[in-house]
Formats: C-alpha cells, sequence, structure tokens
C-alpha cells in the first residue's frame, strides 16, 4: 500500500512539472517571437518559434496523458486541462505570428509590434510565474494580483493593438492592410490567451484556499 501511494505522489509532481515544462515554453516562444521582429527576414529565427511550439505540443500531449492515467491529480482534473490547453494556445498563435511574418514576406517589423511583441514575453513571464506557484499556493492574495498584472499587460497591448490599426487604415494599399491587420489581431490574440490562462488560475487559487 505504502509503494502505492509513493507512486501516486509521483505521478501528481510529474503533472505540475510538465505544466511548468509547458509554461516555460510559451516565456521561450514569446521570446522567440520578439527576437524574429529585430529581425524579420530571418528565417532562422522563424524556424526557432515554430519548434518550439512542435515541443510544446508535445507536452500538452503528456499532460493530458498523466491526466488520463492518473488516479489522483494535484488539482481539479478539468482545471489542469484548461490551463494546459490555454497555455497551448498561446504559444500556437506565437507560432501563427511567425508564419506569418514568413507567407506574407514582411522583412520589417510593423509599426508597434515590436512593443507588443515586448508586452507579450511580459504577459508569458506572469503565466509561468502563476503556473510554478500551483503546487502550493502560499500567498493566494499575491496570486490574485499576479492575474491582475496580466490583464494589465492585456490592456496594453490592446491600446498598441487601437493604434496600429488606426495608423495601418490611413493607407490605401488593400493588401498591405489585410497583411498588417491580420499580424496585429494574431499578436493581440495571443494577449487575449495569456489572461484566459490567468483567469483559470485565479479560479483555481479561489477554489483551494
Amino acid at each position: 500500500m505504502g509503494q502505492w501511494f509513493s507512486w501516486v505522489k509521483s505521478n501528481e509532481k510529474e503533472l505540475l512539472v510538465i505544466l511548468d515544462g509547458l509554461a516555460k515554453k510559451a516565456v521561450e516562444a514569446s521570446q522567440a517571437v520578439y527576437e524574429l521582429l529585430q529581425d524579420p527576414s530571418n528565417a532562422e529565427k522563424i524556424k526557432k518559434v515554430s519548434r518550439i511550439e512542435t515541443e510544446a505540443d508535445v507536452l500538452t500531449r503528456d499532460i493530458f496523458s498523466e491526466l488520463n492515467r492518473t488516479f489522483i491529480t494535484p488539482l481539479d482534473r478539468e482545471d489542469m486541462q484548461r490551463v494546459a490547453s490555454k497555455i497551448d494556445d498561446i504559444i500556437d498563435f506565437m507560432d501563427g505570428i511567425g508564419a506569418r511574418f514568413s507567407s506574407y514576406k514582411i522583412t520589417t517589423a510593423p509599426p508597434h509590434t515590436l512593443e507588443m511583441a515586448k508586452e507579450l514575453v511580459n504577459a508569458t513571464k506572469e503565466v509561468e510565474y502563476m503556473v510554478s506557484k500551483l503546487s502550493n499556493v502560499k500567498n493566494p492574495k499575491s496570486m490574485i494580483e499576479h492575474c491582475r498584472n496580466t490583464s494589465d499587460i492585456e490592456h496594453t497591448i490592446d491600446d498598441l493593438y487601437r493604434c496600429a490599426i488606426s495608423e495601418l487604415f490611413e493607407s490605401n494599399d488593400a493588401i498591405h492592410i489585410i497583411k498588417l491587420k491580420d499580424i496585429y489581431e494574431t499578436m493581440e490574440t495571443a494577449s487575449d490567451r495569456c489572461v484566459d490562462v490567468a483567469d483559470v488560475i485565479e479560479d483555481i487559487v479561489l477554489k483551494y484556499t
């Protein structure tokens, strides 16, 4: 019986380790996007974002596999699935940013995208911090503050997005507008997904403390 409980505890810990690794991949992806925007014509930097997304997919599958075969989970099974799915969404959108730069042959960072990318790095770091604390929430108030920080960052990105779109529509080049609008929207949606993670984590914190 003692060995069985030891195995259960080991699996609980493994789930949180994998989830933490996935959150770290979100930071890596956002940093890779930021680096790409400093040199948008660099094909290797686009490949780097894609490679991180592929690695993250493996971690996401591992989390769902562990959840399906683990009898006792450290947090509610559905909550963990939601956190993993939303983080995976963040990384997918980061990859989408890189893919659009490649597809649209964008060779210089469009206005405001570098600032948006920098804020996305900040948002994913908030996500990483919150996920790292899920194993032992000692200070619920601090966790809620980090959830709010993520929301504040999203508002900053929204402001940059609105400014970028306003300036974009001063152009008469329809193709140019379509390409850049798509990139802006993808970056803005990536920030929304960070807030989605924060919302789920806030629910978890309130539930378990």
